[in-house]
């Protein structure tokens, strides 16, 4: 949210009774509706279950809340001695963001008084709305608001919608297994997403093929699809409501109505390669049993009828036009387990196992979202990267009926979406040797129930202290404790969320635990609790560098190689993040690089290619251009990883450090780089040259996560590598080379490096706490 009071947004509650609409927070001025999408009129497509139909809703607001801003002093002409390194100061920053919500139609004009008493942006003259049932509140919202409805087609807008959530949601698509341990399998997003099929369950099918972001055509489609399905279900149960019908499905037995290829052959048949159990006929057996059929098995057999059909549709389409991604929506889908499930078996008989169906967890918002981006076509979304807010978003909800049975009642996979506009576009690093099959995360807790289980009690174990940490950054604020207190209980309902729907944002990783923690920090107005603490660091590891760079001087090539990577090791030790060193850290306020370098462990190191790597210095031309990947403020960076940038520049190799955009932990923001970097430099030659001619160059990440996406840097860190021709990338730190990137593989030369400073992790890789990962990896020719 980011921010006490800074965005407007709704939510249903839909409890018994129900609440209508609570309003959480409000910035008036700063609404504006974009985009609609309604279903068709309720006597037709009433698929809320009890109530009436689904309007989704697209805004766009502007967002403010608070942040973290660092500004060197002068200190020309003053004893510098005892002076803070630079200033830190709080501001007001205003930053874009979309909502996408889901109400019932019930509350329509409620919400339609919301947007009128609050919709004072005079610019805003037309609503786009799409669906079947557009036309239904056009006259309503005509004139509630004052507004033109300016209704857009339905295809077009679900296809603009589908585009922006592939884009820009690492975790959008999975494939759903019912007998697996994890219903939802998440797939990697292909950088490049085109081409597709995407096959949208209405009322019938349609099936339309996207080759580019404004080009896609209708290759086909069917008069039987969910439309069918409700009808004849109706006749056949008397069950009018489309999700009573589906809840008949998940209890029935279609093979009690359908006659089967053993009923037919009495065993598989053979010659053709048919299983005994697959269907020979849908509804055969009513021809000759003498016997009533259980509403349960007939809506179920008709379930598997036009799923099967739809499924043989859709693969002979992907097979003639030879595409081998089949994307599923429309109300027919929906997130409901037993039609995901049809569709999947389906799709992997027919297509043998060939072509996999996958479905969107923000299928519901593709038409709203389209309209948004029809809407704001002069503003040009597109051309930004966007996020997911996690604070702000709700979860995939669970198939399993025991699973908070109160939000099973919902209707649709998603209630709320909250996307927020990223300062600058985000890419592939282009060294990435393969960007499709690359996963910037070690370990999938969706799968690893054992780690699951103990990362989750971890975060919940240091909440209470990072909510202290919070509070204490903030001394002179009134409601410091209040908010804090918030953003503790915020952070403990998503932890319990995830303990029983671990795929409700994606994929669960330590990377998504560690992000959500920084999107309700923020959310609650705590944009860097850690900002005193790093200008502490940094003033008292600056006074050391001198020293330390004479202790390296004076030491032969090969002992100094080795000086540097255990200074870097030793640097990197200094993690608050991690509860072992934090403890330290607060309890012996004297522990410093020296004491650092005596916890490391003695070589051989856990994971120790150090002697290649030694040798690649000898016997090896210089590096081109190295990509460092900085970790943590203070003594990290600046005793650890400056020492090692100097090293390299004396090589005559050129350096480009990327630092964090935006604060998370005690990491180094770019910010606080380009004062530390100015500091060294006066007091070092090497430094201050490779500055002057460009040959070190300090650049933003385009990220504010305590990890590393390579799929998501910044544009221009990209253009640089490029540019640069980079052939060495260094990556140090816990979260950046263990948690995610262990595996990453580069089509350059590569330095992974850390220190284990999780116990339960170090055993989990065989070695102690503060065991050492040193890899340093060549790529295949």
């Amino acid at each position: 949210m980011g921010g006490a009071c800074n965005s407007s947004w709704l939510h249903l509650l839909p409890q018994s009774p129900p609440e209508t609409l609570r309003v959480l927070c409000v910035k008036p001025e700063n609404i504006m509706l974009l985009g609609v999408q309604q279903p068709a009129p309720r006597d037709r497509w009433s698929h809320a279950p009890q109530s009436g139909s689904l309007t989704k809703l697209a805004y766009y607001s502007t967002v403010q809340h608070k942040v973290a801003r660092v500004r060197s002093f002068d200190h020309s002409g003053k004893d510098i001695e005892n002076e803070p390194l630079y200033e830190i100061s709080v501001q007001e920053e205003i930053t874009a963001r979309l909502h996408f919500i889901k109400f019932e139609n019930t509350y329509i004009e409620t919400c339609l008084d919301f947007i009128k008493d609050h919709l004072v942006n005079t610019e805003t003259k037309v609503i786009k709305a799409t669906g079947g049932g557009a036309y239904k509140f056009k006259d309503l919202i005509e004139k509630k608001l004052g507004l033109k409805v300016d209704k857009e087609d339905v295809m077009t807008c679900l296809i603009k919608g589908c585009n922006f959530v592939l884009r820009n949601i690492p975790h959008e698509v999975f494939a759903y297994q019912k007998d697996s341990d994890t219903e939802f399998r998440f797939q990697t997003n292909h950088p490049n997403i085109f081409p597709y099929l995407l096959v949208n369950i209405g009322s019938g099918v349609s099936i339309v093929k996207v080759e580019t972001e404004d080009k896609f055509e209708w290759i086909g489609g069917s008069s039987i699809g969910g439309g069918t399905f409700w009808g004849l279900g109706a006749l056949l149960t008397k069950t009018k409501k489309f999700d009573e019908l589906l809840q008949l499905a998940s209890k029935g037995q279609h093979t009690n109505v359908d006659m089967l290829v053993k009923d037919v052959y009495g065993g598989a048949y053979q010659t053709l390669g048919l299983s005994g159990n697959l269907i020979a006929s849908s509804f055969g057996k009513s021809t000759t049993a003498d016997k009533e059929f259980s509403k349960e098995d007939m809506a179920k057999s008709l379930l598997h009828m036009i799923s099967n059909d739809i499924g043989q549709l859709a693969c002979l389409h992907a097979k003639l036009h030879n595409l081998d991604k089949i994307y599923f929506g429309g109300f027919f889908i929906r997130g409901h387990p037993v039609t995901m499930r049809t569709i999947t078996y389906s799709i992997n008989f027919f297509s043998k196992g060939e072509v996999q169906a996958l479905f969107l967890r923000h299928e519901g918002y593709l038409g709203a979202i389209g309209a948004f981006l029809k809407g704001a076509e002069q503003d040009n979304p597109n051309q930004y990267s966007w996020g997911e807010n996690y604070a702000g978003s709700s979860g995939l909800m669970s198939t399993s009926p025991d699973v908070y049975p109160m939000q099973r009642t919902r209707s649709g996979t998603f209630d709320m979406l909250e996307m927020d506009r990223l300062e600058r576009p985000l890419v592939n690093l282009p060294l990435l040797k393969d960007p499709s099959a690359y996963i910037p995360d070690t370990v999938d807790l969706t799968d690893d129930a054992m780690a699951r289980k103990y990362w989750l009690t971890c975060f919940e174990e240091a909440l209470d202290g990072v909510a202290k940490r919070a509070a204490a950054s903030q001394p002179d604020s009134v409601d410091a404790l209040e908010r804090a207190e918030k953003f503790r209980q915020k952070y403990w309902n998503k932890l319990q969320t995830l303990r029983q729907q671990p795929f409700a944002y994606g994929t669960l990783t330590v990377r998504s635990l560690l992000d959500t923690r920084e999107h309700c920090l923020n959310e609650f107005n705590f944009p860097d609790p850690y900002s005193k603490v790093k200008q502490k660091e940094n003033g008292i590891a600056l006074k050391c560098f001198q020293s330390v760079i004479e202790s390296l001087d004076s030491l032969g090539w090969e002992e100094r190689q080795f000086a540097l990577v255990k200074g870097l090791l030793a640097g990197n030790v200094f993690d608050w993040g991690a509860k072992a060193v934090s403890d330290v850290l607060e309890s012996e306020p004297q522990f410093g690089f020296e004491e650092a370098k005596s916890k490391l462990q003695e070589r051989p190191w856990l994971e120790d290619s150090y002697s290649q790597w030694l040798e690649r210095l000898k016997e090896g031309p210089p590096h081109k251009c190295a990509l460092i990947f900085a970790d943590n403020s203070g003594i990290d960076i600046i005793l650890g990883v400056f020492p090692f940038v100097r090293e390299l520049l004396s090589r005559g190799t050129e350096v480009i450090l990327a630092c964090n955009s935006g604060p998370a932990l005690n990491d180094v923001t770019y910010s606080e780089s380009l004062i530390v970097t100015e500091r060294i430099a006066a007091m070092d030659s090497v430094i201050q040259s490779a500055l002057r001619e460009e040959k070190l160059l300090l650049v933003q990440t385009g990220s504010s996560s305590p990890c590393l996406d390579l799929s998501r840097l910044d544009k221009g860190l990209a253009v640089l590598v490029r540019e640069r021709k980079t052939d060495l990338v260094i990556i140090e730190g816990m979260g950046r080379a263990i948690h995610t990137n262990y595996y990453a593989a580069l089509k350059c030369e590569s330095l992974k490096l850390a220190v284990i400073k999780n116990s339960w992790l170090a055993d989990r890789l065989g070695g102690k706490i503060f065991s050492v990962i040193f890899k340093y990896e060549v790529p295949c020719k």
